[in-house]
């Protein structure tokens, strides 16, 4: 089948890009707005893309209805965030903070999550994720230009938390200590657990 994307309304758009493009990483974003509501979010439209600077990219979609989600509102007013990444263990904890609450309600408080303060900024951390990265934004690109639906968080990366637990040797993460989930299409998610290895030719 061919589908020709200029026929196609945003919708159906997402609903084929998210069920091909997988499994996509999921950044668990943690912000703070500028009263100091905590706001904790997953996003999987997520990567690395670049390492120096080293700089991660969240791209944050609007609301139904245009209002702009508190991850970017928290992530533009005060230019900072903390990126964690979600292990299996964590997923249905992840999901429930997809809900959508109001503005001055912090998931991180309705959910009773644990979390210490940022080294770097003053966002709280989930210490319970493998990974965190405490970040400052280095850009916040809307797209496209002429009738924004999505902004693209550029976030360079301060200081990483990685938890003993998870690594191999002093250098090297074990990718099933980490034990990551991606997100599919819909409502399903894969895991790291089914791996194979291959050797870059020169």
């Amino acid at each position: 089948m061919q589908l020709d994307f200029s026929s196609l309304d945003p919708a159906e758009s997402y609903r084929w890009l998210a069920s091909t493009v997988t499994p996509r990483p999921i950044a668990w974003v943690s912000t703070v707005s500028t009263a100091g509501v905590s706001n904790l979010a997953p996003y999987s439209f997520f990567q690395v893309i670049c390492d120096d600077p080293p700089t991660l990219m969240v791209n944050v979609g609007r609301l139904p209805g245009g209002r702009l989600k508190d991850t970017l509102v928290n992530a533009r007013d005060t230019g900072q965030l903390i990126i964690h990444l979600v292990s299996h263990g964590l997923a249905e904890t992840m999901n429930a903070t997809a809900a959508t609450l109001p503005h001055d309600v912090s998931e991180i408080t309705q959910l009773g999550l644990a979390t210490v303060p940022g080294d770097r900024v003053a966002v709280p951390r989930l210490p319970a994720a493998p990974v965190a990265f405490e970040c400052e934004v280095a850009e916040i690109k809307p797209y496209p230009a002429e009738h924004p639906r999505h902004f693209l968080i550029f976030a360079r990366v301060l200081l990483a938390h990685i938890d003993d637990a998870v690594m191999a040797d002093a250098r090297h993460v074990d990718p099933a200590r980490l034990d990551l989930i991606g997100r599919l299409g819909g409502p399903w998610y894969a895991t790291t657990r089914d791996r194979f290895g291959m050797t870059r030719p020169p």
